[in-house]
């Protein structure tokens, strides 16, 4: 009998045991991960009111492509920019330059000899219509500027530095000048140090003079530099006037940007 009770006690132990071994596992349950989202960069609350006040951030990132006309005195140069990958074409009478995401290229027609600088130039133009959008790209610094006193106006400014590395002049220096009452671009400080590759101390300026509605967006139509005397604005010396605008979400073929038949390359 006490044999028997033994046994019967050690199959109870064992069918215990083995119905523990296979009860099925509950798996755990884990949160499904979600995809980080990029953290929006964020800007002075005036800067964001300049970026509102023409015509908002988000539709200018919904843009692909940017196409302006200059009217010079030997025909029109014809600028036109992929905003996403900044591939740029520049096509003038007798050159073209492009920049196909490594390098600048230069096309002159036979026997034509360009005078300026392809690589400075590429998006020079670019960079000063695109304003004030242009000041939302990474490796931006931003901070309080001295107001710009103008004709008894005056006109709050926003500091633009570069963090180091950032593009081919990351010493250059832009201040954004607004009114304060609409917060509209007014004028652009800015300096050059391509050259020099320095920090500069003479400034340059630009009157935003006037502007023209595309596509909800509100961009230059005439831009006067300045004659500059202790690095403020004194009478205007030449403008730029702006026409064939065509700001579109539709991206252009890629090839167009690429160096063709008969070009170099830009060191």
């Amino acid at each position: 009998m006490k044999k028997l009770g033994y046994v019967l006690l050690t199959l109870l132990t064992l069918t215990a045991c083995k119905d523990k071994n296979v009860e099925p596992q509950t798996p755990m349950e884990t949160e499904t991960e979600k995809p980080m989202e990029p953290a929006k960069p964020t800007f002075p609350e005036s800067l964001t009111k300049v970026f509102d006040a023409h015509g908002g951030l988000d539709t200018w990132k919904t843009m692909r492509t940017l196409e302006f006309s200059m009217e010079k005195p030997d025909g029109y140069e014809i600028t036109t920019t992929d905003l996403k990958e900044r591939y740029s074409l520049i096509e003038m009478p007798k050159h073209t330059i492009g920049f196909d995401g490594e390098s600048v290229w230069m096309k002159n027609d036979k026997g034509a000899k360009y005078e300026g600088n392809p690589k400075f130039y590429y998006n020079l133009m670019f960079y000063f219509y695109a304003m004030p959008f242009v000041l939302a790209d990474e490796g931006i610094k931003y901070s309080e500027a001295q107001p710009l006193n103008f004709e008894g106006k005056t006109y709050p400014g926003i500091q633009i530095s570069y963090e180091s590395g950032v593009g081919e002049s990351p010493e250059d220096e832009y201040i954004l000048y607004y009114d304060a009452d609409t917060h509209k671009m007014s004028w652009l400080g800015y300096t050059v140090t391509y050259f020099t590759k320095e920090k500069a101390k003479e400034w340059h300026f630009i009157k935003y003079a006037q502007w023209q509605e595309t596509d909800g967006l509100l961009l230059p139509e005439t831009l006067t530099w300045y004659n500059v005397e202790n690095n403020v604005p004194t009478t205007a010396k030449n403008d730029v006037k702006f026409s064939n605008i065509s700001l579109t979400t539709d991206k252009m073929n890629l090839k167009m940007y690429m160096m063709p038949e008969g070009a170099e390359a830009i060191q």
